[in-house]
């Protein structure tokens, strides 16, 4: 068993105790479950922000510990001063250290759109995320079937909760579906954790030309988003780089600093 049918093997035994512990009905009540949410899309499509998505991850099964001490607050608060165009929180807690009361606590400080990062896999985890505060949800095109994905987002927007779909092969084409709001491509493979940046620019000609189109994991300098953003991706998740730093949300600002500078460079040349 690899890493990922590890994670959700375990995934289903927790909902199933999360769903005993927390109730539908009792999730509904949150304040949260009532707010209205704010679009990942359409902050990816401003031009006044970076396209980053910042995100606030404690640990991971390919990486270990990161940064198992940071404020959440601070964090999140300073990713969004530096220029981020929303945050991603991890909420799984056996693998990646995180929690509900962390996406929660971002959202306390911070107008603008999280991404509860988990492995969705049932309908309760969407009402869970709604009722926390997330804003999107992710859905892993290699641990879901066509139809669930379907069922999942059509769920999830009933809600008001956009989708972000993430694919890494190219047999996972088959998968998209039309209504997501974003398509993400994951360069670390899930099955053996290795990351390769090329994926993204392999899968770019592959992905539905009307949709806004991320790329996650391995991203560590401007010049690598510039040539994203060449080959048409709009947006940008950033983890571990700046998350292994003493001062994640210091890092941030630097890489924004650097990459609104060398965007200016592109536009006088």
């Amino acid at each position: 068993m690899n890493t990922l049918e590890k994670i959700i093997a375990h995934k289903r035994i927790e909902v199933k105790e999360r769903e005993a512990l927390y109730p539908v009905e009792l999730l509904k009540q949150s304040n949260y479950y009532k707010s209205p949410t704010v679009s990942l899309s359409a902050y990816l499509k401003r031009t006044d922000k970076s396209g980053i998505i910042a995100e606030f991850k404690k640990q991971s099964p390919s990486a270990g510990v990161i940064n198992k001490y940071l404020s959440v607050e601070k964090t999140s608060l300073g990713y969004m001063q530096a220029g981020a165009s929303a945050l991603s929180i991890l909420t799984d807690k056996t693998f990646f250290g995180g929690s509900s009361e962390d996406l929660s606590t971002a959202r306390k400080y911070n107008f603008c759109p999280i991404l509860r990062k988990d492995f969705i896999i049932n309908e309760y985890q969407i009402i869970e995320s709604k009722s926390i505060g997330a804003d999107a949800i992710l859905l892993i095109a290699a641990v879901l079937t066509k139809e669930e994905i379907i069922q999942l987002t059509d769920f999830a927007h009933q809600l008001e909760l956009e989708v972000l779909l993430e694919l890494h092969h190219p047999d996972e084409l088959s998968k998209v579906y039309n209504k997501v709001n974003v398509i993400g491509i994951n360069n670390r493979d899930l099955n053996t954790m290795k990351i390769d940046i090329q994926q993204s620019f392999l899968m770019a000609d592959l992905l539905p030309k009307n949709m806004i189109k991320i790329s996650e994991s391995g991203i560590e300098n401007p010049q690598t988003i510039a040539n994203l953003k060449k080959v048409g991706y709009q947006g940008f998740l950033i983890g571990s780089h700046f998350m292994k730093q003493p001062h994640p949300h210091l890092a941030c600002k630097e890489f924004i600093n650097e990459l609104s500078s060398a965007t200016l460079r592109q536009l006088k040349s």
